[in-house]
């Protein structure tokens, strides 16, 4: 099985071309299992299938977490399978990509930068609270697209010194908390300055934090805007694990028109899959 792994701020994703492949769909969701488990396959945050378009689309991207579970998008995702699509030349420097959440357009910034419009938020609640372990943590929650992929935002002061495995049992709690039907990926920041936000995200389906998370860093860029934490007419700079990415969220009045994530992409290998263990 042909593929690519590339990464964006260190998510890392195994890309396979299944215009080209044809395999039965209902197959991916155990190999994404395989290849995404690291020292045993090739190793990744998730699996996207770049497939044949069901409407005007450029193509579709079909986007698996490593545990086999079917994700509605993936801003990094989208932005790698972007820069794939373009070098394959299953599309041009501007493209839609068709996903669960919506359709998502991307452009070419130059060889190694993308930038995709990340799916409106449907649903938004600025000011709720959930209580861990008798303690209570004020967040806000996001839903991007439709349907919609579900994200919690929540402050933690001193995030940078934040003992990690107290972080990692906080996430993991907050991720099954049960005003969460979907579950929640968890998205800790504290402002560093003016429009520079530090950023950590708990990911469903990986189960762990993750180095970076396109969607997670829109979901905290859409709400540090609409409570006026920050000056909404900059790109944000969320400053995760991995990297920088930056958002910038274009607002009429209280109501989210467009939202914008831009960041660099790179090709780690390209290959081919000769996993013996690997059924397809």
């Amino acid at each position: 099985m042909k593929f690519a792994k590339m990464q964006g701020t260190g998510n890392d994703f195994i890309i396979v071309n299944n215009i080209e492949l044809n395999i039965p769909v209902e197959k991916f969701p155990e190999i994404a299992k395989r290849v995404c488990t690291r020292r045993i396959s090739v190793g990744g945050d998730a699996l996207m299938v770049v497939d044949k378009p069901q409407h005007a689309g450029d193509f579709q991207m079909r986007f698996y977490n490593s545990d086999g579970t079917l994700g509605e998008m993936c801003g990094n995702g989208a932005r790698c399978i972007a820069r794939y699509a373009y070098e394959n030349k299953i599309a041009g420097g501007s493209m839609v990509i068709e996903t669960l959440a919506g359709d998502v357009p991307a452009w070419r910034i130059n060889k190694r930068k993308y930038k995709i419009r990340l799916n409106n938020p449907e649903i938004i609640k600025l000011d709720e609270t959930l209580s861990i372990d008798g303690t209570a943590y004020e967040y806000s929650y996001i839903e991007l697209g439709n349907p919609g992929l579900p994200h919690a935002v929540v402050k933690i002061n001193g995030l940078c010194d934040f003992d990690e495995k107290k972080l990692f049992q906080l996430g993991r709690k907050i991720r099954y908390y049960h005003d969460f039907p979907k579950g929640v990926n968890v998205n800790f920041y504290e402002i560093m300055k003016e429009n520079d936000v530090r950023l950590k995200t708990f990911e469903r389906g990986v189960e762990d934090f993750t180095l970076a998370c396109g969607t997670g860093s829109g979901s905290t860029a859409v709400v540090l805007s609409l409570k006026g934490v920050i000056d909404k007419g900059k790109p944000v700079n969320l400053h995760v694990p991995g990297g920088i990415l930056s958002v910038h969220v274009e607002l009429n009045e209280s109501k989210v028109e467009n939202l914008y994530l831009t960041g660099d992409t790179n090709i780690v290998a390209i290959g081919e899959v000769m996993d013996e263990d690997l059924v397809l």
